[in-house]
């Protein structure tokens, strides 16, 4: 519902979450944090503590493998420290972080699934778990202890906006942003553990822009064994502008108000749909 005139219908006292009913809104955020590699105890406490300290939030994104940390030496160390979904400790307590706090996560997890490992996300809110991704492209050395995702690209539906999932170097292929729009995406929600700042920080709001969506990328600090993390966790609008950017170095928490109706629109003019002029036949034709 949209409100072109509020000078009959908004008190100065009027209440927060009806103004937000009335302008659409949604309260999204990121948590940049650096996780310790191989103590999920510290890294669920840290998460804990943080996010009681939110207001006024609806959706919030937390770092790639963020219950375990990211650089492990071997496959038995990174098969140690995973867990199923979501019947796991990790995703039972942000459960209950959400149901207590009333609010959305999207956050990393390493999860163990009949004796295989998967780079995953999973959505929780105040009722439970919503659903998971597993991350497509595998980055690096995470070719020698992940398999590569086999759930495709789900959507799920956070307050009423569609929300979808990607993982950190998923960034890099068009494609899957482009299907996920396709399929109705208002918001990605983009866990990250980013190493290459020259490339993901310019190619990122391009996805926004030529998909017209929001992006939230939280990315974390710090380092493990030599592998350094740019922080810079960032949400971009369907303009591709920055709406908010941490530091590359800082433990931040930062939230932002969208407005998701504005990612169902893709009329560019009057005579231009996104999507409507779409050449489908000729990608076909490149795919041959």
């Amino acid at each position: 519902m949209k409100v072109l005139s509020l000078s009959c219908v908004v008190k100065p006292n009027l209440d927060f979450w009806l103004l937000r009913i009335i302008f659409d809104s949604m309260r999204v955020g990121f948590y940049q944090f650096c996780p310790k590699l191989g103590d999920i105890d510290y890294n669920l406490g840290k998460i804990e503590e943080k996010l009681h300290s939110a207001r006024r939030l609806d959706l919030m994104v937390l770092p790639e493998l963020c219950n375990s940390g990211y650089n492990f030496k071997s496959k038995n160390e990174a098969l140690e420290l995973s867990e199923p979904v979501p019947g796991g400790r990790t995703v039972q307590n942000w459960i209950r972080i959400c149901h207590q706090k009333k609010f959305y996560l999207a956050a990393g997890i390493n999860e163990c699934h009949n004796g295989k490992l998967y780079n995953s996300a999973v959505l929780v809110g105040p009722y439970g778990y919503l659903g998971k991704y597993r991350k497509l492209h595998l980055f690096y050395n995470e070719k020698k202890y992940f398999q590569p995702g086999n759930l495709g690209l789900p959507l799920f539906r956070v307050k009423g906006v569609k929300v979808g999932l990607l993982i950190c170097y998923d960034w890099q292929f068009p494609e899957i942003w482009r299907i996920m729009a396709l399929k109705g995406a208002q918001l990605i929600c983009h866990p990250s553990n980013l190493v290459l700042p020259e490339l993901s920080l310019r190619g990122l709001p391009g996805h926004a822009i030529v998909n017209r969506l929001y992006i939230i990328t939280a990315n974390r600090i710090g380092a493990e064994r030599g592998l350094k993390f740019i922080g810079n966790s960032s949400i971009w609008n369907i303009r591709g502008e920055v709406m908010t950017r941490a530091s590359q170095t800082r433990e931040e928490l930062r939230i932002v108000e969208i407005d998701p109706s504005l990612a169902k629109t893709k009329q560019i003019t009057p005579l231009n749909n996104l999507y409507q002029d779409i050449r489908v036949k000729l990608s076909e034709k490149l795919l041959k």
